[in-house]
């Protein structure tokens, strides 16, 4: 018998305001333990809720991106049943009325596109964060409260591959959008799966198993696999799946028993009483979706369309929001856009590489960096003193043409008639070349271009030398 998994995620995220969801306390991640609350965040009578109106801007602007129905009426409610990690005991959520409905989101793979379903976009408050011991727990109330947006998706995700897709199309519009900083290993991004597996072809759904806080979009893709194959195991055998909640251990590669749901959860939700519904203006809504950043998405068609770049070299250079940020500011210096990606897709990112630092520390900026990418495309310098000039720009700190006149490199000679004389005096030197050229011997043609390289020293145009050595060749 054949099964088909039906997936679905809840993604948790943090958004990057400046204070928390309902208080004036500051959001900051690793400050020291409970600095960093307010009178409300630690439930005192008297205090009462005010929400974060970034918060709601932000939230617009991901539903946006997400192609939802936005409610311009604004409701809280309470999920009221008792939260060890909340000092109040309930959380305040949104229910009945989230403020974003029924989008979608498109996922690419193996080249195909897959449209995603998404069933809502609430808002509601962290929690604190638990410190477990054997006899006792710590509560750091830091995060307690810090504003949160929870993505459901309708369970239309069929494999691992394409939770991991989906998990990282959804991380690029909240960094992109600017809402959050999206890094899964300080927890500011969270991911629950709910996974179960039915026969090919039965409607209904068999029982869910629910994955919990996983913090690596890697770690989705096999936590899920691990899952389906665990479930399949059980299936075959003839044994019943539990509803039960687990939790992914990446050493052993899979997934831990943490506790078994007997019945569904009754939340007892109930309307906020202390914050009344908001009702948002149209101008406001359309200000919060025009104050969006350009996401990843339309810079990628952008660097395709507009500049001319390849597939590829627009996938990696979206792949990091600072990076395409800086190699949005050095296309305002060179309008050879080609070179400008090769240079930040492989030297660049090479030299940030190897010495652990990511593209806001490196050390050239991106006016000097245009100007090596301009001696480059002038063929004023080849590629090997190009790389020579980059190595001398970083360590000394200086311009390209500084480096280019500290290491003595001289311009590429372009000059045709001065080439062609060195091509004639080489091939009349080395008459043997022309034969093994002839006879379709390939590494011919490279020694006779390192001759006239040498002859020269190294200061002629290869791509000329290749182009009239050749052309030469074919006449004799």
């Amino acid at each position: 018998m054949e099964f088909e998994p039906v997936i679905g995620l809840e993604i948790h995220v943090e958004l990057k305001t400046n204070s928390k969801m309902f208080s004036n306390a500051p959001v900051c991640y690793g400050k020291e333990p409970n600095t960093q609350i307010a009178p409300l965040d630690m439930a005192f009578p008297g205090t009462m809720p005010t929400v974060n109106k970034n918060a709601v801007i932000f939230a617009i602007r991901v539903c946006n991106a997400l192609h939802m129905n936005i409610d311009k009426e604004i409701h809280f409610d309470r999920k009221n049943y008792f939260y060890s990690d909340l000092p109040k005991g309930y959380q305040i959520t949104q229910n009945l009325r989230p403020i974003g409905s029924n989008g979608y989101l498109e996922i690419e793979i193996d080249g195909k596109t897959k449209k995603i379903g998404i069933e809502r976009l609430h808002m509601e408050e962290d929690t604190c964060k638990q410190i477990h011991f054997n006899d006792f727990t710590l509560l750091n109330y830091n995060r307690a409260g810090t504003p949160l947006i929870e993505i459901v998706s309708r369970p239309e995700l069929r494999n691992g591959e394409e939770a991991m897709k989906y998990v990282e199309m959804i991380r690029s519009i909240v960094v992109y959008s600017d809402v959050s900083d999206g890094k899964m290993e300080e927890g500011s991004l969270r991911c629950d799966v709910n996974i179960s597996l039915k026969p090919v072809g039965q409607k209904e759904f068999g029982t869910k198993v629910e994955i919990k806080n996983i913090n690596s979009i890697s770690y989705i893709q096999k936590a899920v696999d691990f899952e389906i194959e665990r479930q399949t195991k059980l299936l075959l055998a003839g044994e019943k799946i539990v509803q039960e909640t687990r939790r992914y251990d990446s050493n052993k590669n899979e997934t831990i028993l943490m506790r078994v749901k007997t019945d569904a959860v009754d939340y007892k939700y109930f309307p906020e009483d202390n914050i009344t519904p908001i009702v948002l203006s149209d101008e406001f809504v359309e200000a919060a979706i025009n104050s969006c950043p350009e996401l990843a998405e339309s810079k990628k068609y952008r660097y395709i369309n507009q500049f001319g770049l390849n597939n590829y070299d627009a996938s990696l250079l979206i792949s990091d929001k600072d990076v395409s940020t800086y190699f949005d500011e050095l296309t305002k210096f060179t309008k050879h856009y080609k070179l400008a990606a090769n240079w930040l897709n492989v030297d660049v990112a090479s030299y940030c590489n190897k010495n652990f630092i990511t593209i806001n520390a490196f050390p050239v900026c991106p006016k000097s960096l245009s100007e090596l990418i301009e001696l480059v495309a002038k063929n004023d310098i080849n590629s090997n003193q190009a790389r020579e000039v980059f190595a001398s720009m970083i360590k000394d700190n200086i311009s390209a043409i500084e480096a280019k006149e500290k290491l003595g490199i001289s311009s590429q000679i372009s000059d045709s008639d001065f080439v062609m004389n060195i091509i004639n005096e080489v091939l009349k030197e080395n008459p043997q070349a022309i034969v093994d050229f002839k006879e379709g011997k390939g590494r011919a043609l490279g020694f006779l271009i390192g001759q006239v390289m040498k002859k020269s020293q190294g200061k002629v145009n290869p791509k000329l030398t290749n182009d009239l050595l050749l052309e030469e060749l074919k006449k004799r």
